[in-house]
């Protein structure tokens, strides 16, 4: 069976924490779920170029939306972090990559062994879009993420030309981190926040200064955003933040992506909210994340399994809310595809739509 290469977990055991606050102590906490409605996954409405993808990140220029993706190992390439585009949000067709002279020097010299780039994350500031991306090995901490910068996302456009701006962090073996899955949040102020982890300790953040796209060298603090203690292995990862109304919205996904056995994985997709792009969150029971709290929004059925790797996208200039993932659809093999589906608000929660 097709073995898709995309980070998970080293066997090692999450050490048991405890929240503390001024109230006292938060119990270690369970996932929560979102009321049962609608299954999200009950029909798949895409069309076109929409599998193999796994880890997808979308963004729109203009008309068009862009979603970016992580290399899937087994299928053939144009280069590196295919691009797939779309006028509407349904039909969608390959418009390249983002390397299409394969994995950065750089990358395979820091990793070396590695054999894809996954994880990429697009997002637009200081007059530039910023493509953030890993470099890793399965089930290591050996891992880095890079930055690629283009003025334009529209590939007929002369201006058209990605630069590989190099490593921004990196984790090795014996870290209290993995290097995995950034994600940028454009704060309202300005300010430019990465947020990053799988497994080990969970979810982190730091700040990027927006003139270079690099970490802040004036502020060294990480925030510690989400984990799971005492849950075999902390399988926590894939975060996204976004601001919306007002809260910020911590979506992430929990439990297993990557077994050898595809149908054997239970990945989900989960969130909590918090007033602080800091932290802390808290799920929909008032559970906070830094205690194994989450609420669930996507789980697999028969047909679609674990769906999960997704982004979520407020455009303010639509009034848009949106969330890319991956799902592997059990009867094709397991292959994973593409969805696309909107957010809508209840309760200042956000709830699938179609």
């Amino acid at each position: 069976m097709l073995y898709f290469q995309r980070i998970a977990a080293i066997c090692l055991l999450s050490v048991c924490l405890v929240a503390l606050s001024s109230c006292g102590i938060f119990p270690t906490g369970k996932l929560s779920y979102a009321a049962e409605g609608t299954d999200p996954l009950a029909s798949y409405s895409q069309i076109g170029d929409t599998d193999p993808v796994l880890d997808p990140s979308i963004i729109r220029q203009g008309s068009t939306y862009y979603a970016f993706s992580t290399d899937v190992a087994g299928y053939p390439g144009n280069g590196s972090i295919p691009i797939h585009c779309s006028q509407d949000k349904v039909n969608w067709v390959s418009c390249g990559s983002v390397f299409p002279d394969g994995i950065p020097e750089w990358v395979q010299r820091k990793v070396p062994g590695v054999v894809g780039l996954w994880a990429p994350d697009i997002s637009y500031f200081n007059g530039e879009y910023h493509l953030y991306y890993n470099g890793s090995k399965l089930h290591t901490q050996e891992t880095v993420i890079g930055l690629a910068t283009n003025v334009t996302l529209d590939a007929t456009d002369p201006a058209y030309k990605w630069i590989d701006r190099g490593m921004i962090l990196r984790s090795t073996k014996g870290d209290d981190f993995n290097a995995l899955d950034p994600t940028i949040l454009i704060d309202s102020d300005k300010s430019v926040w990465l947020t990053y982890g799988s497994y080990w300790s969970g979810i982190k953040q730091r700040q990027i200064d927006a003139a270079t796209g690099m970490l802040l060298a004036s502020n060294r603090t990480r925030y510690d955003l989400a984990t799971r203690p005492g849950v075999p292995h902390n399988p926590i990862e894939g975060a996204s933040l976004i601001h919306h109304g007002d809260y910020y919205y911590l979506f992430v996904s929990v439990d297993y992506c990557c077994e050898q056995n595809n149908a054997q994985n239970n990945y989900k997709q989960a969130v909590g909210r918090s007033k602080s792009p800091h932290g802390p969150f808290v799920d929909e029971k008032g559970t906070r994340m830094m205690s194994g709290g989450g609420t669930v929004l996507l789980q697999g059925n028969k047909t679609w399994n674990a769906p999960g790797g997704g982004t979520a996208f407020f455009d303010s200039d639509h009034g848009e809310s949106l969330i890319v993932f991956h799902a592997h659809n059990l009867d094709k093999r397991n292959m994973p595809y593409q969805w696309l589906k909107t957010l809508q608000w209840k309760n200042d929660w956000p709830v699938i739509g179609d």
